[in-house]
C-alpha cells in the first residue's frame, strides 16, 4: 500500500473516509466508514450490494467489495474531517471487469504497452439553478449574449470562488473561471493530468460543485440540455500523448501539418473512426440528444458538434487542433462518465495508433453556416437509440472497451431507452389529442 491512510487521516484530522466508486450511469456511490476501519478497508474493501446501484449485477451476485486507491484519497476542503477516495470494485478477489475505473485502469495498462502515456484535461460546464432545479438561480442573469458577462459571475462569486479555492487548496492549478453562452451556465478549469487523475479529479469535482451550490441554496446539474433554446453543456476535452516519462509530447512535431506529430495524427484517426460509436458513452443520456442535435440557441449558435469532421483552431467542428502537440474533442456533454469518457477516448485512440489510422480530410470552413457543404462526413447519431447501435456494431472498439463491460453497458442503456420511450410526455397529449 503506497500510503497508510490511517496514518494519513491521523496527520490531516480525517475522522471519516467516503470510500466511492462510480457506476455504469454515472452515478457516485459511497459508504462513509471511520478512520479506525480504514486500513482494514483499504485491505479487504468496502462491501456493496452492485445490484443495488447501476451495475449489470443480480441480488444473488456475491459482495462488491470497494477497495480505496490511497493515492486518490482528498481531504475535503468545506469539511475536513471527512475525506473521499476513489476505489476499485473487486468480487471473489478479482477486478470487477464492467466496473467503470477498472475499464479505465486497464486501458490505461494496454498503452503503456505501447510506451504511451496519455494526458488529458476537461472543462466540465454545469447551470447554477433554484434548490428544485425549474429556472435559473440568478434572475438577472437573462442577456441575450450571456458568454462571458462579468456581472453575472460576480453575482455568483461566493459559490464558484469557494470551488476555485479548493481546487488551489488541493494542488490542481486551477487557472479560469467564467459565465458560459446560456444563461446561469458556468464552467471552470484546471490543469491537466494524466487520464487517471483527471478522471478522478473531474468525479470529486462534480461532487464538490453540487456541495457547495447546495451550502449556498443552489443546485448544481451537468445535464446536457436542461432548459430549450439554452446552449448546452459540454465537457470538452484536449488530449496530448506523452513518453511514459512524460518529458516529452509525442504529439507535438513542429514540421507537419498543425504541429501534430504522425502518432498524434493517428491517434485523432482513432478517434474520427471510432466517433458516431464514441457517443454512447460521451453523451449517454435521452437529454443528450438535444444538444448534440439542438437548433440554434438563443445566443445564435449551439457550440456543440452534429458531423464526424476536424479542424484547426475552429470551435465549429467535432475535433478542433487549436495548438502544436493536443487536440480538443469537443464531442462529449456534461452526463459522461468521468471514467468512461476517458477510457473511451483512450480505446479510439489507442486502435487509432495501432491500425495508422488517418483521419481523413481537414476542413476550416465554419459548420454552422456551411455544414450543408459537406458531403461525405457522417452525421453523429441522432438518439441514445442510434448511439447504441453504433457501439454495438463498433467490434473492435466493444472489444478494446471490454466484453463484459460492453455487454452490460448496453443491456442496462437499452433498458433506460425503452424505459424513455414508455414514457408519455405532454408534447404528445398537444400533438396528437385532436388529431
Amino acid at each position: 500500500m503506497a500510503k497508510d491512510l490511517a496514518k494519513w487521516a491521523k496527520d490531516k484530522g480525517v475522522k471519516y473516509f467516503m470510500i466511492s466508486y462510480t457506476d455504469l450511469f454515472g452515478g457516485q456511490r459511497a459508504k462513509l466508514v471511520p478512520t479506525q476501519a480504514i486500513n482494514d478497508m483499504a485491505v479487504d474493501g468496502a462491501g456493496f450490494a452492485g445490484f443495488a446501484t447501476w451495475l449489470d449485477l443480480t441480488p444473488a451476485h456475491p459482495d462488491m467489495m470497494a477497495v480505496p486507491d490511497p493515492e486518490a484519497a482528498i481531504q475535503l476542503p468545506w469539511k475536513k474531517e471527512v475525506a473521499w477516495v476513489a476505489s476499485n470494485c473487486v468480487m471473489e478477489e478479482q477486478p470487477l471487469a464492467q466496473a467503470p475505473r477498472n475499464v479505465l485502469r486497464r486501458l490505461v495498462d494496454e498503452a503503456a504497452k505501447e510506451g504511451l502515456r496519455v494526458k488529458t484535461g476537461v472543462e466540465p460546464e454545469f447551470f447554477l439553478l433554484t434548490p428544485e432545479g425549474d429556472r435559473i438561480a440568478d434572475p438577472y442573469d437573462n442577456a441575450e449574449k450571456p458568454c462571458y458577462d462579468q456581472q453575472a459571475v460576480m453575482r455568483q462569486y461566493d459559490c464558484i470562488a469557494e470551488v476555485c479555492d479548493y481546487m488551489l487548496e488541493l494542488g490542481w492549478e486551477a487557472y479560469q473561471n467564467d459565465h458560459e453562452d446560456a444563461t446561469g451556465q458556468f464552467e471552470m478549469n484546471w490543469k491537466y493530468d494524466d487520464v487517471l487523475q483527471t478522471a478522478d479529479k473531474h468525479s470529486f469535482f462534480k461532487f464538490m460543485m453540487k456541495s457547495v451550490a447546495e451550502k449556498h441554496g443552489l443546485r448544481c446539474t451537468f445535464m446536457p440540455k436542461p432548459f430549450k433554446g439554452l446552449t448546452g453543456s459540454g465537457c470538452h476535452a484536449h488530449i496530448s500523448v506523452w513518453s511514459l516519462d512524460g518529458k516529452k509530447n509525442a504529439f507535438a512535431d513542429k514540421s507537419k501539418e498543425l504541429g501534430l506529430s504522425d502518432q498524434g495524427r493517428n491517434f485523432l484517426g482513432g478517434i474520427m473512426k471510432h466517433a458516431s460509436a464514441l457517443a454512447a458513452i460521451c453523451n449517454p443520456t435521452v437529454n443528450s440528444y438535444k444538444r448534440i442535435n439542438a437548433p440554434r440557441t438563443s445566443s445564435g449558435a449551439t457550440w456543440a458538434p452534429n458531423t464526424v469532421t476536424w479542424t484547426g483552431n475552429n470551435r465549429t467542428h467535432m475535433v478542433r487542433v487549436p495548438g502544436p502537440g493536443r487536440f480538443e474533442l469537443r464531442l462529449p456533454d456534461g452526463a459522461a462518465n468521468p471514467y468512461l469518457m476517458q477510457a473511451v477516448i483512450l480505446a479510439a485512440g489507442l486502435d487509432g495508433v495501432r491500425t495508422k489510422a488517418d483521419p481523413g480530410r481537414r476542413y476550416d470552413i465554419d459548420m454552422y453556416q456551411m455544414g450543408h457543404t459537406v458531403k461525405n462526413a457522417p452525421k453523429l447519431p441522432l438518439n441514445l437509440l442510434d448511439a447504441l447501435r453504433e457501439f454495438d456494431k463498433d467490434k473492435t472498439l466493444k472489444a478494446m472497451m471490454g466484453e463484459e463491460f460492453s455487454a452490460a453497458y448496453l443491456k442496462l442503456k437499452h433498458k433506460e431507452w425503452n424505459d424513455y420511450c414508455s414514457h408519455f410526455s405532454s408534447w404528445e397529449t398537444q400533438t396528437t389529442l385532436d388529431i
